[in-house]
């Protein structure tokens, strides 16, 4: 194989996988430079094991996105709160809203090509004042939401204001609520968000 094709590939292999795949040396050792693209081999024990290797790295890719992701969502929702708002509703939100921001987080990524869920991103700079945004999860390049994640306050007459937090899919045209649950804040006027 030619030295440009070689290089070619090592560079590729170490940009696509952002420098966490050494390459092995030992594929160089095993082409030759007379390569026919229909000779047939069966697959040995190291291609095997390659490939098992390939596979666990894909998936321990696609978690450590998912775990960015999750991070990312949590740390937009408390800019969103801002202090005043996360210091008296933190609690409830971590054990009660936050696993279920994850679970459907989980079943979106779940349902995408793994070739995918690299080029997903979160939107930053939730809204502010009284309007229900809270983050975006969505296809980097296309700029296509894919999740949309939302906290609208109510005033129940007799009962006071509540938080209630939800999402929304681009696989109905975010038309659903899909409830997250809801916060009880109190009978008086809650702050702007990011206050």
């Amino acid at each position: 194989m030619k030295k440009w094709m070689q290089r070619f590939l090592v560079v590729s292999v170490a940009f696509l996988t952002f420098g966490v795949i050494n390459p092995n040396h030992e594929i160089w050792h095993n082409l030759e430079d007379d390569f026919k693209p229909n000779r047939l081999q069966e697959p040995s024990a190291n291609d095997i094991s390659s490939a098992i290797q390939l596979d666990t790295m894909l998936y321990e890719e696609n978690t450590s996105i998912a775990e960015s992701l999750k991070g990312a969502a949590k740390t937009q929702s408390y800019i969103k709160f801002g202090p005043r708002i996360a210091e008296k509703i933190s609690g409830e939100f971590d054990t009660r809203i936050f696993p279920k921001m994850e679970e459907a987080i989980d079943m979106t990524l779940a349902r995408l090509e793994d070739d995918k869920i690299q080029y997903l991103t979160i939107t930053e700079n939730p809204s502010g004042d009284y309007a229900e945004r809270i983050f975006n999860i969505r296809e980097q390049g296309s700029k296509v939401d894919l999740l949309r994640f939302h906290v609208r306050t109510e005033n129940r007459p007799n009962e006071g204001f509540y938080y209630n937090f939800h999402y929304h899919t681009k696989e109905d045209n975010f038309v659903t609520h899909y409830n997250l649950g809801e916060i009880y804040w109190s009978k008086n006027m809650p702050p702007k968000w990011m206050a």
